[in-house]
């Protein structure tokens, strides 16, 4: 059976603590949880959830590994960045955006 595959970054686990996303975040989190859909997510999300509060790294370990898909940042990703840059897509400060939508 195929399963949905979905990108998430750090907004969409955190929006499971805000009270404007809460609702749509949970039911995308339960998902994954309950094997419905996997969550796709990069390495950047990875490392910028090292900072997260805890309520949220906690969130996104309730996911089963069987549920997840890591992206590496590999040298393709970061040229395809380099040129969202280069070409005024995405400001310079924020490269790490750009490394998202590749």
């Amino acid at each position: 059976m195929y399963k949905l595959k979905v990108y998430i970054d750090t907004s969409v686990i955190g929006g499971c603590f805000d009270k404007e996303f809460e609702k749509y975040s949970n039911i995308i989190i339960d998902n994954f949880i309950k094997s419905k859909m996997l969550a796709v997510i990069s390495k950047i999300t990875l490392d910028e959830l090292e900072k997260a509060p805890i309520k949220v790294i906690d969130k996104y370990k309730n996911i089963p590994d069987k549920n997840k898909i890591v992206i590496q940042i590999t040298e393709d990703v970061i040229n395809l960045a380099d040129k969202y840059i280069a070409n005024k897509v995405i400001p310079n400060k924020m490269f790490s955006d750009a490394l998202h939508i590749v």
